[in-house]
């Protein structure tokens, strides 16, 4: 019996989720159809995978079918990939450079090596460099545009990464250990950009009555943290995980009750799935649950409402 691939690919995704509808929604297909192609399965090999009593869970066959369908669903990438003559990068648009977005790449994709980064200015620019082809992905965070604008994009949910607030050594609050969101409603926000074009700072903003707000221009970390440094009354938000170029007089408080997390995002066009697009998806995959990357529980940290549908057909933690 030869395998379908796309039967085994259906399997893999279920068995990740646990959740037809999730699997389905992440394949861009009806829940009719996927079950219909995990019914296929079951009935080419004649064992059951998934029980369906009270929720979905992989039976005994299941567990020891996934490793070697994960094995098959690489190799068929490998395989295409060689067909089509896609030994050239895949090309990447990262945005939100502040944040240091191709650390978060870097770990996804130590197997691929075959990406090659690109600027974008922001989200906006990057959506028009996919719908146009001029990129084959982007990675930053996801947020609706206006106008339509993002129509005929797909993205996954990668990382959900906590943010610290910086603030000078000289602030008031820096001796802290640690600081809720509203404890900064005396100080003023550094937005290293116009506020409006900084979706998750303004949404931070606005969810926690931070009525104090300055921007400048984007010049890169090292003007970041020297105007942070040289104003006792401001602050900005970092990643927690990002490094910063020089906190000599910063300090890095983590923020609690809630905690903000930073929706980082693979975004593509939905009729051009790169051949090498699964295995990279795969890779943040695996560096998630190793991470724990997409931990979140709403009784302890903050997202943004619009980030919210991501986590329905985000990889598992």
């Amino acid at each position: 019996m030869d395998l379908d691939l796309a039967l085994v690919r259906a399997f893999v995704v279920t068995a990740e989720t646990l959740h037809f509808g999730r699997a389905a929604a992440r394949l861009n297909t009806s829940q009719q159809a996927h079950s219909k192609r995990i019914a296929r399965l079951e009935s080419l090999l004649t064992v059951r995978l998934f029980e369906r009593d009270g929720g979905i869970r992989l039976t005994e066959a299941g567990r020891r079918f996934e490793p070697a369908a994960r094995e098959a669903l690489a190799a068929g990438d490998r395989a295409l990939a060689a067909a089509l003559d896609t030994g050239q990068a895949v090309r990447i648009d990262v945005w939100g450079h502040l944040y240091a977005p191709l650390r978060t790449v870097a770990q996804a994709v130590q197997a691929l090596g075959t990406v090659e980064p690109g600027p974008a200015r922001d989200w906006p620019s990057a959506a028009a460099a996919l719908l146009r082809g001029d990129a084959d992905l982007g990675f930053g965070r996801v947020h609706p545009l206006p106008g339509g604008h993002d129509a005929g994009l797909a993205q996954r949910l990668v990382r959900l990464e906590p943010v610290d607030v910086v603030v000078s050594a000289t602030h008031p609050l820096a001796g802290a250990a640690q600081l809720r969101p509203a404890d900064l409603r005396d100080s003023t926000l550094w937005s290293p950009a116009e506020l409006t074009r900084l979706d998750f700072l303004r949404r931070f903003a606005d969810e926690f009555r931070i009525a104090r707000r300055q921007d400048g221009p984007n010049l890169g970390p090292e003007h970041l943290v020297r105007h942070v440094r040289s104003d006792p009354a401001c602050f900005t938000l970092f990643p927690a995980d990002a490094p910063l170029p020089d906190p000599g007089g910063l300090r890095c408080i983590p923020l609690v009750a809630p905690t903000p997390l930073y929706a980082w995002s693979l975004a593509w066009r939905e009729t051009h799935r790169h051949p090498l697009l699964d295995t990279l998806l795969r890779g943040f995959t695996d560096a998630g649950r190793t991470r724990r990357w997409l931990d979140y529980d709403p009784e302890r940290d903050w997202l943004p409402d619009t980030d919210h549908p991501k986590l329905a057909t985000a990889g598992p933690a």
